[in-house]
This record gives C-alpha cells, structure tokens and sequence, in this order.
C-alpha cells in the first residue's frame, strides 16, 4: 500500500484507484433483451397482483 509520511510523522493511506474506462452504448441485441426482461418483468409483477387481489377476496 502506498504510504505517505508527513512533517509530524503521521502516515496517510491512500487507497488505489480503479482504472477508468468509458461505458459503451448498448448494441441492437442487448437493447431488444432489455425489452424482452422488461416486459417479462412487467408480465410478472402483473401476475402477482392479479393472484394476490383474487385471493384476497376483495371486490
């Protein structure tokens, strides 16, 4: 680990710093899986609620 020493005698850690990389944009394939999860998400979450309203036998 890298340690500074100051004038006093403390010793300062420094933590490493990851390497920076620029995010790509995602391709046409992985925008139409994003789709394709989001709407089975969708389909999920809309099943629950319907199951979870059915059972409770609200009106």
């Amino acid at each position: 680990m890298p340690y500074i020493k100051e004038d006093g005698g403390l010793l300062n850690n420094f933590a490493i710093e990851p390497k920076i990389y620029e995010a790509t944009p995602p391709s046409k394939t992985e925008q139409r899986n994003y789709v394709i999860m989001g709407a089975a998400a969708l389909a999920l979450v809309g099943s629950l609620i319907f199951v979870a309203v059915s059972v409770s036998g609200v009106s």
